[in-house]
């Protein structure tokens, strides 16, 4: 069986660890910042930075148009922490959300905690949580996995996922793991 093909975009913020984890998860990890960066990929990551910043390079580098057509073939789609506000309704409408940026704090407010993610992982999980933003709002549609101080930090839509944490920065492979089998080819 081949390895799936799975892009990080990587035009600002943590996409190296990302790609790190995909590689020790069996996957064969593409960085994109190109839109030919995504052809032939089985799934794409939108990774933690600053949701500006991240929005700012994909409309410098025109990627806009190729996510679309990767998420409308129905291909895998997972955003962490400013990929779930970039992959949310207010910028590329991949998932039906609204987020709050920054929501548990700045900096100086970031933590960790031990949450369980429904249908994606067995047990707990440890979460990191920088400058995270949570889930204000949800359409039709949309399974919220976790909850942290009872707002969701979780969530799916069809074959996208997002989550307001970092699942990258710690050396539990479980979540990057989960993705590659959903990509699997």
């Amino acid at each position: 069986m081949k390895s799936p093909r799975i892009g990080v975009l990587a035009v600002q913020g943590g996409f190296q660890r990302h790609v790190e984890h995909l590689s020790e998860a069996g996957a064969d990890p593409v960085e994109v910042r190109l839109p030919a960066d995504l052809d032939g990929l089985d799934g794409l990551i939108l990774p933690g930075g600053e949701s500006t910043t991240i929005v700012m390079g994909i409309e410098n580098a025109g990627l806009a148009p190729a996510i679309l057509a990767h998420h409308e073939a129905g291909k895998s789609v997972l955003g962490t922490c400013a990929g779930m506000i970039v992959a949310g309704r207010e910028h590329l409408g991949l998932i039906d959300i609204t987020t709050k940026r920054n929501a548990f704090g700045r900096q100086l407010a970031s933590f960790e905690d031990d949450i369980e993610v429904e249908g994606i992982v067995e047990g707990k999980i440890r979460a990191v949580f920088i400058r995270a933003p949570w889930v204000e709002s949800t359409g039709e549609g949309v399974e919220v996995l976790a909850e942290v101080r009872n707002h969701p930090v979780a969530v799916r839509q069809g074959n996208v996922t997002a989550l307001s944490f970092h699942p990258e920065l710690t050396p539990d492979n479980r979540i990057h793991s989960w993705f590659v089998k959903s990509c699997g080819t």
